[in-house]
């Protein structure tokens, strides 16, 4: 089974791809099933903010239009801090969303794409300060499926890649308290075309979770644009498989569905 699990069209701000060809574009290249995840942020000059209503309305059309042909999952990306948690639970609880990515953008009301959050900082301060967020938001907030591109700030860090053992005690307790709570993280394949060194999350993150008991993980393009549908998908299931993991994970109204890699 082949399951894309983040994925962007025009009803998000920084897309302005068609739900339709998207759609069309993942059942050319075989996919089962595939989960929108259109964009919400709060609290920055740059905030995305989906029309929840278009885009539910197109979503239920489409879903009953490709019903005999592939699986539509109705899904959100909250770019999410913990003092904006209101803000969001009140949008997750007004639509029946199957699975909700949760993300980390910003951090103290300021973007990482344009170093506003960095600024002024060391990289040993930005990396600390961007897990301690991360342990902070997921410690309140509980209307989420998984953890997005857990490592983000790798891809925003002009500094090139920082030390994982200089990380690993915060992620070691973002990861248990992900585990408590019976959610999971999303491996990402963004990585590949940022052209990073590692995956997204790491391979030691990929570790980790594997070690804590971690179970819960889903595939994701994090598709913007067609050529972006799926991408690498098929060789990330192999790299869990090699990792120890033996299932993946689709959604639906929120629930986990573990699927054999």
């Amino acid at each position: 089974m082949l399951a894309d699990y983040h994925m962007h069209t025009s009803f998000s701000d920084d897309s302005n791809y068609p739900m339709k060809d998207c759609i069309e574009r993942a059942i050319s290249l075989g996919f089962d099933e595939i989960c929108f995840t259109e964009h919400i942020d709060h609290g920055c000059s740059t905030s995305f903010c989906c029309n929840c209503d278009e885009y539910y309305q197109a979503f239920s059309k489409y879903k009953n239009q490709y019903e005999d042909k592939i699986a539509l999952k109705f899904g959100i990306e909250f770019g999410a801090q913990a003092h904006h948690k209101k803000y969001f639970d009140n949008i997750f609880e007004s639509y029946p969303f199957d699975f909700a990515l949760l993300s980390f953008h910003q951090v103290e009301d300021k973007e990482l794409w344009n170093q506003d959050f960095q600024s002024g900082k060391t990289q040993a301060e930005y990396n600390r300060i961007y897990f301690e967020e991360m342990f902070n938001t997921v410690n309140v907030f509980d209307n989420f499926s998984v953890l997005a591109h857990m490592d983000l700030m790798r891809r925003y860090d002009r500094f090139g890649e920082y030390p994982f053992a200089n990380v690993k005690d915060i992620v070691e307790e973002i990861l248990n308290l992900v585990i408590s709570k019976g959610k999971g993280i999303e491996i990402n394949t963004s990585s590949f075309r940022y052209k990073l060194k590692d995956l997204t999350p790491s391979i030691d993150i990929l570790k980790l979770y594997r070690q804590l008991g971690g179970e819960i993980i889903t595939t994701g393009s994090d598709s913007h644009r067609a050529e972006q549908v799926g991408t690498q998908i098929p060789y990330v299931r192999d790299v869990l498989k090699s990792l120890g993991y033996k299932y993946f994970c689709t959604f639906d109204r929120m629930k986990p569905i573990f699927n054999k890699l």
